[in-house]
């Protein structure tokens, strides 16, 4: 496991767009997402630990904020012939168990998360009603090993920021989990096979 650290995309890019297939077998783009006050994009996947980690929390901070104007989707860009745990049977499975409220998005060619240049699972975009990043960053500074517990603090105050017209707490902190697993060729030139020291 490389443990790897947010890319830190410079605040006031443009949503990138994308049309993806969703566990129910339908395709969700990012104009299906319109009429949202803010939109939040999050790369994850089904095994890795850091995102089992934070998964509950995922479900119960789609359930606090997509009634109040917040679009959420979450997005696995995983090679699955490597990981077959990550599989678009397996992310069905993975949704119901966990009860994600959200769309979730199969990556297969791996284009999207290039486009976002987006590194680890999970990886956390937000961004406000005209579609421009206002946060990118941890969920909190909860990780599996170091007994803080999980509260979304770092991104739901940043939530609460967007949805209320204002800018998003400084500093914001990377998020850090595994690195998405490239297909063979495929990885971008900001993947860093070394991973982060912690």
């Amino acid at each position: 496991m490389v443990k790897t650290a947010s890319t830190m995309v410079q605040l006031g890019s443009p949503a990138p767009d994308f049309s993806l297939l969703n566990v129910d077998g339908q395709m969700v783009s990012l104009s299906d997402l319109a009429p949202a006050e803010a939109v939040l994009v999050v790369f994850m996947c089904n095994h890795c630990p850091f995102v089992k980690h934070v998964a509950e929390e995922l479900t119960r901070l789609a359930m606090d904020y997509l009634p109040r104007g917040l679009a959420m989707v979450g997005i696995n860009s995983n090679d699955t012939n490597k990981h077959p745990e990550d599989s678009p049977e397996q992310m069905v499975h993975e949704a119901e168990q966990r009860g994600y409220p959200f769309p979730y998005l199969f990556d297969e060619t791996q284009e999207v998360a290039k486009a976002y240049r987006a590194a680890c699972t999970p990886d956390f975009f937000l961004y406000d009603k005209n579609r421009k990043l206002l946060y990118r960053g941890q969920l909190d500074s909860s990780r599996p090993s170091n007994g803080q517990p999980v509260t979304g603090k770092d991104l739901r105050a940043a939530i609460d920021a967007v949805l209320g017209g204002s800018e998003a707490p400084q500093p914001q902190v990377p998020s850090i989990g595994c690195n998405i697993k490239w297909k063979e060729g495929l990885a971008p030139e900001y993947f860093d096979p070394a991973g982060v020291k912690l």
